[in-house]
């Protein structure tokens, strides 16, 4: 049998790595369980995501494309760059998707009024009844996830992986430029 390989942002631990330990954290062990577990986890929120479009017939990315709308929306739509930015892909990927989107009744695209240039998604009400029947099935799923946590430790949990994401961005640009 092969040899998996590895896919996700997880350092592996290997025998053929060099060890340079004089680099490396004291709590390295941590750092590597902590990656692995995040890992896992995005894994398990793909599945879900997948769950959930799928139960009203559409793609996982399409969903998340929905679900930036839904959060973004303040009234007036949502602008393609401003979805592309939150889910970080290309504003051509949610052009693309967004047409089709629009062609199955989920959400409506419209020229800015000031910018015609600039489309503005909205959801449609097909849509928001959609995410109220689903609603109730994602609080249960949610409330088991999360029932460890009481109010307050879940927003300090969360407050450390915001900031945590933004270091990995950070860190992410300074590997991108080679420092």
């Amino acid at each position: 049998m092969a040899p998996s390989k590895n896919t996700s942002a997880a350092p592996v631990e290997s025998a053929e790595q060099p060890q340079m330990t004089e680099h490396l954290p004291k709590n390295r062990d941590a750092v590597l369980r902590f990656a692995r577990e995040i890992a896992t986890i995005n894994v398990h929120l793909e599945e879900l995501r997948y769950f959930w479009a799928k139960r009203i017939g559409i793609s996982g990315p399409q969903w998340m494309i929905l679900m930036a709308i839904s959060e973004l929306d303040q009234g007036e739509g949502v602008a393609v760059n401003a979805a592309a930015k939150r889910l970080h892909v290309d504003p051509s990927f949610v052009t693309t998707q967004s047409k089709l989107l629009e062609k199955k009744g989920f959400m409506q695209r419209r020229p800015a009024p000031d910018d015609a240039r600039v489309v503005r998604m909205s959801l449609t009400a097909k849509t928001s009844e959609l995410f109220s029947e689903l609603e109730v099935h994602q609080g249960q799923i949610f409330a088991f996830i999360f029932e460890e946590f009481d109010a307050r430790e879940l927003s300090t949990f969360t407050d450390k992986l915001a900031a945590l994401k933004e270091r990995f961005e950070k860190a992410s640009a300074r590997v991108s430029l080679g420092v």
